[in-house]
């Protein structure tokens, strides 16, 4: 019953070990994949501002790839939290937990609306910008003639 008890304990302890590295992990993902969404963006940024010359008034692409960024960056936070509490699931951990989810999944939820918004937005200006292309071909063959 001894040798249960301790490979119980073993196995328990060794868990925990692995949650935490899991945890550190996890967090460490967010973190590059928020990285990632600003280097991203002021690649966009930058690209715009040395092909025009200026800064972008309205950056819906900057925003939409930052905003994909930290989506995915919540996603691992929330894996985080969920490995750190199966370890110890106590109320209070459990609570924690879950007010915590419900934050993330609230914040994840409206930015994946505004990514939408802002897709619509470009989708629109490409649409837009495709006419006039289509108008201006048109018009530019009747003045030839």
């Amino acid at each position: 019953m001894e040798l249960i008890h301790s490979l119980i304990h073993s196995l328990h302890t060794n868990l925990g070990t692995v949650a935490s590295a899991l945890k550190l992990i996890l967090e460490s993902v967010s973190v590059f994949c928020v990285a990632m969404g600003l280097l991203t963006a002021l690649g966009i940024a930058f690209s715009h501002f040395f092909r025009t010359g200026r800064f972008i008034s309205r950056p819906p692409s900057v925003r939409l790839k930052f905003g994909t960024w930290l989506a995915v960056a919540l996603e691992f936070q929330l894996g985080a939290d969920i490995v750190a509490t199966t370890v110890d699931p106590t109320i209070q951990s459990l609570t924690e937990l879950a007010i915590l989810a419900a934050v993330r999944t609230f914040l994840n939820y409206f930015l994946q609306k505004e990514l939408e918004a802002e897709e619509n937005v470009l989708k629109k200006r490409k649409e837009k910008e495709t006419l006039r292309q289509q108008q201006t071909a048109a018009i530019l063959p009747q003045k030839n003639t």
